[in-house]
């Protein structure tokens, strides 16, 4: 008999990954212990997961691998996304330590559901074939359907939940009719023969139908318009601290996809694409911050300002080159601290027994809770893009190479949307500062680990605000590996 020949795995790259799904293993194990296991023990092994994913990432840097025939790449640009992606979910779980105690089940299965869904993530940023970026993608939005309906006892988890898997499932069906028809037009679903196989064929009628139908699976994770319906109704019926994760992570994990995507395998049809997204980023900003202006619930409000930042973010991905989508990098992770400090506010916010989530919640608090208040002022004013906080600096890089691409208009809508947008920004601070609270306001719940993970959230906005260059370097160094 001819001995069975086994393909050669190359552990190293998945190193990152194996982690944390090894992580979200030994959860399970420990939550199914006869003796019951405290949720700290649980929480501290799946933090010491991501960080140990995140140490992982580091060690790899400059080292370049690939995995499973070239399905799996983990350069410098998936490497960046993974240090992004791990530190919103190691936020995350800080802030859900306590959060859960107050407000749901203390069950291990959270914290798997979150590796998981960290998993999928770390592995759509390092995916190199579009069946790979498939079951990546459902990996993740799987765990994050069932993280929002968490808190089973609420009417509007379980509305949230329901409509996030329905829409979800929904856009991935676009996906994957868009993942055929580019198979079809050029026989694989590699990326780098997929650029090869489009070589000169940039209107190839299936292979522009079927971009069109991979971009409207895009749109829907990225929630940008007119695919953004369901970021509202998830973010606010969802736990705050599962928002957080889905305002963070799974972004940066799917535009990331995107960028790959676009850039190594559709870098002929950019003429095409670029057009397109042009449009989208400037619907995009401008109705997510217009509709933002209107709302007085934090969560719905912090909902429409993602779906604005995802206009922003469109700015670097049309602008191209290595400015661009390095800018988009980098407005990433300042992205990334800022909105996992936003929402780690609410979390430590109750009123009359309940999260604060109304903006009228916030009256007064700079009074009863100055620290607090100030905090949340901060990641306010860095999404504004105040200097000298981190969201300066990212919108600039992003307005920079939109200009030094020759796309000045664009640039222009995105300055005026960002002034437009200081209005609802700013709202929220004079609440806090001017106004006083009617009846009992909002009050602070005392955590450590969830005041640990806000003070870890303002050194990373004061720091990549004051020294942006390293990070600026790393990120667009980081794209390089895509320009080959």
């Amino acid at each position: 008999m001819t001995p069975l020949a086994m393909p050669p795995v190359a552990i190293g790259p998945l190193a990152p990954v194996l982690i944390v799904l090894g992580a979200a293993g030994l959860v399970l194990l420990l939550d199914l212990l006869p003796r019951p296991v405290g949720r700290e023990l649980i929480a501290t092994v799946a933090l010491a997961g991501l960080v140990g994913a995140l140490l992982a990432t580091l060690a790899r840097w400059g080292k370049p691998g690939r995995a499973f025939q070239d399905m799996l790449v983990l350069d410098d640009f998936a490497l960046f996304a993974n240090v992004v992606i791990c530190y919103a979910a190691a936020l995350v779980v800080m802030l859900s330590i306590d959060y859960l105690g107050r407000n749901g089940p203390e069950t291990g299965e959270y914290y798997a559901l979150v590796l998981f869904s960290t998993g999928g993530m770390m592995l759509l940023a390092a995916a190199g074939d579009l069946i790979v970026l498939f079951l990546a993608l459902e990996l993740m939005s799987l765990s994050l359907y069932v993280l929002a309906g968490l808190f089973k006892r609420e009417l509007a988890a379980s509305e949230a939940s329901m409509k996030y898997f329905i829409l979800g499932a929904f856009a991935t069906s676009f996906l994957l009719y868009g993942i055929a028809l580019i198979y079809g037009a050029t026989g694989t679903t590699n990326l780098d023969r997929i650029a090869a196989a489009a070589a000169g064929r940039a209107h190839d009628p299936l292979l522009v139908i079927g971009l069109g139908l991979l971009l409207v699976g895009f749109g829907f994770k990225i929630s940008s318009v007119p695919f953004h319906m369901w970021a509202p109704d998830v973010y606010q019926g969802a736990p705050t601290s599962v928002t957080a994760l889905i305002a963070t992570g799974s972004k940066a994990a799917a535009l990331a996809a995107l960028i790959r995507v676009l850039v190594t395998a559709l870098r002929g049809s950019q003429p095409d694409w670029a057009v397109l997204l042009w449009v989208v980023a400037a619907i995009t900003m401008t109705v997510g911050n217009v509709v933002a202006i209107a709302q007085s619930n934090l969560k719905r409000l912090l909902a429409y300002s993602s779906i604005a930042h995802v206009g922003y973010m469109l700015i670097g991905v049309v602008a191209g080159g290595s400015a661009g989508p390095g800018a988009v990098l980098f407005y990433l992770l300042t992205y990334a601290f800022t909105t996992a400090g936003a929402f780690g506010v609410l979390t430590l916010c109750e009123r009359a027994q309940a999260e604060a989530v109304e903006v009228g919640d916030y009256a007064g608090l700079a009074r009863r809770h100055p620290v607090l208040a100030a905090a949340l002022g901060l990641f306010l004013l860095s999404l504004v893009g105040i200097p000298p906080l981190a969201g300066f600096v990212g919108k600039f890089y992003l307005f920079a190479a939109a200009v030094r691409a020759g796309y000045l208009w664009l640039a222009v809508i995105g300055v005026v949307n960002s002034a437009l947008a200081a209005y609802y920004y700013l709202r929220v601070v004079v609440f806090m500062y001017m106004r006083e609270p009617e009846g009992a306001g909002a009050r602070l719940v005392p955590s450590f680990a969830g005041g640990l993970a806000l003070a870890i959230a303002l050194i990373g906005i004061v720091l990549l605000g004051v020294i942006p260059a390293p990070f600026a370097d790393l990120a667009q160094a980081a794209v390089a590996p895509l320009l080959r």
